[in-house]
């Protein structure tokens, strides 16, 4: 599964954005560090019954931002993105 395919999975769950669920973690105070990874993670859990590997695609997009490392761009693996940088304003926003 892509990165984006997370995001895009997390909003079908959801029914928020990744953009929306940024704000919310903003809003919460986890996005300044010192907060933990697995305070994250639990916050995604309880809220919003996220699994691990769900929750770690927004916690890389809460601790980074929506860029990824080009690593499986434009390759043909399972784990291949389009771009380096992830869509989190809704799958049915995006242009394709």
């Amino acid at each position: 599964m892509s990165f984006q395919a997370y995001l895009d999975a997390i909003e079908t769950k959801t029914g928020l954005t990744p953009r929306m669920l940024l704000a919310a973690a903003e809003h919460r105070g986890l996005t300044t560090d010192p907060v933990s990874v697995a305070e994250i993670i639990q916050w995604l859990k309880t809220d919003y019954d996220l699994g691990r590997g769900h929750a770690m695609a927004l916690v890389h997009v809460i601790k980074n931002g929506p860029t990824i490392a080009a690593t499986h761009v434009g390759t043909s693996g399972t784990h291949r993105d389009e771009s380096t940088e992830l869509w989190l304003d809704g799958k049915g926003n995006r242009a394709d």
